[in-house]
């Protein structure tokens, strides 16, 4: 088990990661900085301007990076460790009361970041809220932003899942939801926290299982905290108060609206001595990525059922990560592309756009892509629409009050019935052959 900084060193000693040593400011620069390195480096910027503690993002920088931390070495790999591990979870051990941390006045002493223009303010992007259902066992740790409004209070993105059952059992029975926020865990608890297991799953055991049993847990007023946390916030969401939230930059990269959110009141805010903050760029590779990757590989687990094989699962950047999957696939007839579509929407239900191709088309080529559906495509018999399906709120098409929306399937395969060299790519042989071959090679 390794603390962020740990891993930092290891992908600095690999070249992945770039230090900025000159002071930066955490309104706007940072965020530029992140930007430049997006999907190819991690960034620690050692003199945040007015602040002690060292910022560091981009640190699951691209889908290598993140397979490295799961062990894998292909898309059958990822997928199965993380399937496998939501399904097996592994109980933490809890070894004491939080210790090693000294106390901050407030989470304004936090190098918080402002990224993007046109957003309400400072935003935690990396904090894993930890919480444990009112009057029962069920713990859950989920990911989720924070809008600084001051010291002592923050404005959190409760979107209806977990979390949101487990306030609203709170605000039933009159009390506020006690939570322990995380900012800073090792990389194997962040990919654990962005995925959705089903309810009474803990995403921390999701994280000991990927871990082999080496994450160990603090005990922070009654909730398990990982033992190798740089940053804990304690605190309670109120059910009694909420404050406008956002606009705030979402995966594809638009201010999402101004909602009222439910407040967190801060009790505690706890650093270790060699603290790093740890910030997530809204809209970048990483997050894109952390958040995506679980639906790909339920996309994935989904689609293997109903056809012999399954290439690639890709949700696009262009779709925030979200919206947009591209599935390759082996077929053995030809509704089975249509079979992985409507498999592809079942499992992913924020979805909007699902192509489905042959194993000779790259899904993470949006060109490639486009030439498959050019080439193989005819629209009246390969295009599937639904319609008056619940959408995303992260899509500013769909009905903003029910979030319907339509959806629609691309069958961009080859037909069986027709000649596959009619539809593959011609290619230029290399090493070149025949007579002269050697004098014709380019210098």
């Amino acid at each position: 088990m390794a603390r962020l900084r740990d891993f930092l060193r290891s992908l600095e000693l690999r070249g992945l990661l770039h230090r900025v040593s000159s002071e930066v400011s955490t309104r706007y620069e940072c965020a530029y900085w992140l930007k430049r390195f997006d999907g190819t480096k991690a960034v620690l910027f050692e003199r945040p301007r007015g602040y002690s503690i060292p910022v560091a993002g981009n640190v699951i920088a691209n889908r290598g990076v993140l397979y490295e931390v799961l062990g894998a070495r292909s898309d059958e790999q990822a997928f199965s460790r993380i399937l496998d591990a939501t399904q097996r979870p592994v109980p933490l051990k809890v070894v004491g009361p939080l210790e090693g941390f000294r106390e901050l006045p407030g989470v304004d002493r936090l190098p918080v970041l402002l990224s993007y223009e046109g957003e309400a303010g400072p935003y935690l992007t990396s904090a894993i809220v930890i919480a444990r259902e009112p009057g029962g066992e069920a713990l859950n740790a989920s990911i989720h932003r924070m809008l600084v409004l001051d010291g002592r209070r923050l404005a959190v993105r409760v979107v209806p899942r977990h979390l949101h059952y487990m306030l609203s059992k709170a605000r039933e029975a009159g009390a506020n939801l006690p939570v322990a926020v995380v900012v800073g865990a090792p990389p194997e608890v962040y990919v654990a926290a962005a995925s959705s297991p089903p309810y009474g799953v803990f995403e921390l055991e999701v994280a000991n299982a990927l871990m082999g049993g080496a994450l160990a847990a603090y005990d922070a007023d009654g909730l398990p905290v990982p033992v190798e946390s740089e940053i804990v916030i304690l605190g309670e969401l109120r059910t009694d108060v909420e404050a406008p939230e956002g606009p705030f930059v979402d995966a594809l990269g638009t201010l999402d609206v101004v909602r009222r959110q439910p407040v967190l009141e801060v009790k505690r805010v706890l650093v270790r001595e060699d603290a790093v903050y740890y910030a997530i760029l809204q809209g970048g590779c990483e997050h894109k990525l952390l958040m995506g990757f679980y639906r790909e590989a339920l996309i994935w687990d989904s689609v293997r059922r109903v056809v012999p094989r399954v290439g690639s699962v890709r949700l696009l950047e262009a779709g925030g990560g979200w919206l947009v999957a591209a599935i390759s696939i082996a077929k053995s007839c030809d509704g089975d592309a249509k079979n992985a579509i409507l498999a592809a929407f079942a499992a992913h239900p924020s979805l909007k756009l699902a192509v489905v191709v042959d194993e000779d088309v790259n899904v993470e080529d949006p060109g490639e892509l486009l030439w498959a559906i050019a080439t193989r495509v005819q629209p009246h018999e390969d295009l599937m629409i639904f319609e008056g399906l619940r959408g995303s709120s992260l899509d500013p098409s769909a009905d903003p009050v029910t979030l319907t929306t339509s959806k629609l399937g691309i069958d961009a395969t080859i037909p069986l019935a027709k000649d596959r060299k009619l539809f593959t790519r011609a290619r230029i042989p290399w090493p070149p052959t025949g007579e002269g071959a050697a004098q014709r090679r380019p210098a």
